[in-house]
């Protein structure tokens, strides 16, 4: 009862040697297991130890909307398709729940395809709402040939990138459905702009056939420079790092797929159509938007143009002044933020009993639990496991290992409506909140890779106890910080531990190895598992030795283990070793190499985690900490620093790589810096957007910022390269820049009106997570293209040298 396998068993004063095979087959076979005693005598090891079935130790339970069950997972397999896996799935399931006796249901506790269908299916409604705006915009404006023309190339261009995300490993998801939807509204920038030129040189008396050709070729370039400079601003989110640009590595991909096809097909088969259906546009009888808008461009924008080009620093500096109140604005009003609540019908209850708290303890607590969420009618069902943490249900939420203090509650309510939603979780921490004896903790999915909590207060030094008194400063600090919850202190209380004291000096007079006590109170108190037996079925058991213990060991079974030394003699533990009971942190952590101990907490709500985090941090540099012990931010203040650093590098590679290709295009320093100036007019447009809504600044909202800096020189390229093309026909500077911004004004308006089409469904409809980067994109947009129209003017006649003196 005291050893290994081939090793020794003591009974009282004689030792026996048991000779082991690598498993058996039938429980006589371990009956009768030859074990040779001192003197050579032989003994059969039923004759030393009773052997029997018996249930494993008890350390998980689970249950079902209150009723005790089993939890099966299925986990789908790379590459394959949960629809298809949910399917197979069903046939089998409904096959088994025949076979079940009346005693017994088979229900499903949680479904990923559900979650997935649902999101998928907004998103394809938000794509398919996008092309109908985009393509109400086309007819509006510029006749219905012409629109069939544009709007072809946006199924074609959809299915050639979506055979190529394919190719890159990447499923229909959510955030390559984001990427098709942010694409939708630039991938027909290109086609209007090779439409709309065609069209004119159509109008100018050329052939359908000889307008496509000059049309095309006259715009070729810079189509392609303007397409490269928004997917040069992709290129770098697919080299974030870490588990954020994991997250989102397949929304830019797509983009950038997307657009390039869209490149391809406005050079191709868009003139080709272009010459075969495209009309002049004396013959299109006009709509009357498109009236009103030519109109505004002879009058109002012409007017408004030349004015401006006669006294260039006053509008200059009346865009300065708005780029630094949006910029104070931002500051004082706009707050910021990493990821949103995830807006399921769904949350987590955890429930966290002092270290050493029984099973039993554990499992009454969460039957507690159990039957207040069975009085609420709009939970749809529950699932309780005891003893370790539910199979892992959400992409960021990691499984507690098991340990007997722990349960955890996933639930699901029958829909998911806001108010709803956080009443419930209000009620239920209201009444969780003073619970004796447990902590039990209601969290909300969040969206975005891990985090260890909103709110992560960092405390690093040597000394524990220093440790755990920092530690509760620091938590009485959180704690009265208005908006946080569910704050949690690892060394707030601690554990208490049974400690075998081994006398050194005893132990080696009556030689006794001390790795020899350690594996027999082991093998003694917990057992060990020393081979293996397999019935006629092939099922396998573990074969384990240990004392004839009760259930639970007690203080009283260590006085029942003998240690043996070396020359054979039975030793009394308790000859060789105290037992002691010793507190002991509940756990020790390290942070660069040094110890730490972290606080964290949740925030409610309708608060924001930066603001909070800010004011803790604030309060608590007003401590006099002891020397070579530091205070620092972790959680999501410490994940969003580490995000937007590398989010911010990628916006000074974007412009730098979108500036290395205007360079070659104009062959110029200047007139590059004069199409960015179109960047600084899309923050004020961005700022004023999130201002308006209501939304932070999120990580997505800087995604969208991103996105901004390629899409928003688009118009500036195209503006600049025809005024340059209209000064080398001979035209002078101040008329090549009034007829360029009236002839590329109406292309202008229309990529712009088509872009925000594609993305105001999603944005509306996309939930917190994608609105922030939607109004971010929209407001930019909206505000650069029509400053774009009078301050790129501007700039280039202050920066661009004169061909000669009259110019």
């Amino acid at each position: 009862n005291q050893n290994i396998p081939g090793g020794n068993i003591d009974v009282g004063s004689r030792r026996f040697n048991i000779k082991t095979s690598g498993s058996y087959s039938s429980l006589e076979d371990i009956r009768r297991t030859i074990v040779r005693a001192s003197g050579d005598k032989i003994l059969y090891l039923q004759d030393v130890a009773n052997i029997y079935f018996g249930y494993a130790d008890q350390n998980y339970r689970a249950r079902f909307n209150g009723n005790r069950a089993v939890f099966v997972t299925a986990n789908q397999k790379q590459g394959t398709n949960i629809f298809d896996v949910r399917k197979d799935l069903d046939k089998k399931l409904n096959t088994f729940k025949e076979s079940l006796p009346n005693s017994i249901s088979l229900e499903i506790a949680f479904d990923q395809s559900e979650s997935v269908s649902s999101r998928v299916s907004g998103f394809f409604m938000n794509l398919l709402q996008g092309l109908i705006l985009v393509g109400l915009v086309m007819f509006l404006t510029v006749g219905w040939r012409a629109s069939i023309i544009v709007m072809i190339a946006i199924p074609t261009s959809i299915f050639i990138a979506i055979g190529f995300i394919d190719l890159a490993d990447y499923g229909i998801q959510q955030m390559t459905i984001a990427g098709l939807i942010i694409a939708l509204g630039l991938l027909v920038d290109n086609a209007i702009v090779v439409t709309e030129n065609i069209s004119r040189f159509i109008e100018r008396g050329f052939s359908h056939r000889e307008a496509a050709t000059k049309g095309t070729s006259q715009i070729a370039w810079a189509v392609t420079s303007s397409t490269l400079t928004t997917v040069l601003a992709f290129i770098p989110m697919m080299m974030i790092g870490d588990v954020t640009g994991d997250f989102i590595r397949s929304m830019p991909v797509t983009v950038i797929i997307t657009l390039l096809a869209s490149l391809l097909i406005s050079l191709t088969l868009t003139p080709y159509l272009s010459s075969l259906f495209l009309e002049a546009r004396h013959k299109i009888k006009k709509s009357r938007i498109r009236k009103f808008l030519d109109r505004q461009i002879d009058t109002r924008y012409q007017r408004q143009l030349k004015m401006a080009l006669n006294r260039p620093w006053h509008f200059i500096a009346g865009s300065f002044l708005v780029l630094f109140l949006s910029l104070f604005i931002f500051r004082m009003f706009i707050g910021i933020s990493f990821f949103p609540k995830a807006e399921k019908p769904q949350f987590i209850i955890n429930i966290n009993t002092p270290q050493g708290t029984s099973l039993d303890q554990t499992s009454r607590i969460a039957a507690y639990v159990d039957s207040v969420l069975l009085a609420y009618p709009e939970v749809r069902h529950f699932a309780t496991n005891i003893g370790q943490g539910n199979p892992q249900i959400y992409y960021n939420v990691i499984p507690e290992n098991e340990k007997s203090n722990h349960a955890q509650i996933f639930v699901e309510l029958r829909k998911y409506e806001s108010a709803l939603f956080d009443r419930i979780i209000g009620e239920l921490r209201a009444e969780f909140s003073d619970y004796p004896g447990a902590r039990i903790e209601v969290k909300e999915f969040e969206q975005g890779p891990p985090v260890e909590a909103p709110v992560a207060i960092r405390i690093t030094g040597d000394n524990l106890d220093t440790l755990s008194s920092l530690a509760q400063i620091v938590e009485e600090v959180i704690s009265g910080t208005e908006g946080t919850i569910n704050i949690e202190n690892p060394l707030r209380t601690r554990k208490t531990d049974l400690h075998v004291r081994i006398h050194r000096a005893k132990a080696g007079m009556l030689g006794v190895p001390l790795s020899e006590v350690d594996r027999t109170v082991r093998t003694g108190i917990s057992g060990l598992p020393v081979s293996v037996y397999r019935n006629e079925e092939g099922k396998e058991y573990n074969i384990t030795v240990r004392l004839p213990i009760g259930e639970k060991p007690t203080i009283e079974d260590f006085d029942r283990i003998y240690v043996s030394s070396g020359g054979g003699y039975m030793i009394p533990l308790k000859q060789l070793a105290s037992l002691e009971f010793q507190a002991v942190p509940m756990e020790i952590n390290h942070y660069n190499m040094e110890r730490n101990v972290t606080v964290t907490a949740d925030v409610l709500s309708g608060f924001s985690v930066d603001g909070v985090t800010r004011f803790i941090l604030n309060k608590l540099e007003k401590l006099d900490l002891p020397a070579d012990y530091q205070i620092s931010a972790g959680g999501e203040l410490e994940s969003r620093q580490e995000s937007f650093g590398g989010m911010l590098q990628a916006v000074l590679l974007a412009i730098i790589s979108i500036f290395a290709v205007l360079v070659l295009q104009f062959r110029s320093y200047s007139q590059p810096l004069i199409v960015f100036s179109a960047i600084p007019l899309a923050i004020v447009g961005s700022v004023v957007a999130l201002l308006v809504t209501g939304n932070s600044f999120s990580f997505t909202a800087f995604v969208g910022f991103t996105s901004l800096i390629g899409i928003v020189v688009n118009n500036s390229i195209i503006l600049v390269d025809y005024t340059n093309q209209l000064r080398a026909d001979g035209m002078s500077r101040y008329n090549a820049i009034v007829e360029a911004g009236q002839t590329r004004f109406i292309p202008i308006l229309l990529t712009t009106a088509t872009t925000i089409g594609g993305l105001l469904p999603l944005t509306l409809r996309g939930g917190t997570l994608w609105a922030p980067m939607g109004w971010t994109i929209i407001g930019g947009l909206l505000a650069s293209s029509f400053l774009t129209l009078m301050i790129v003017p501007i700039l280039y006649r202050l920066f661009t040298k004169r061909n000669t003196k009259r110019d």
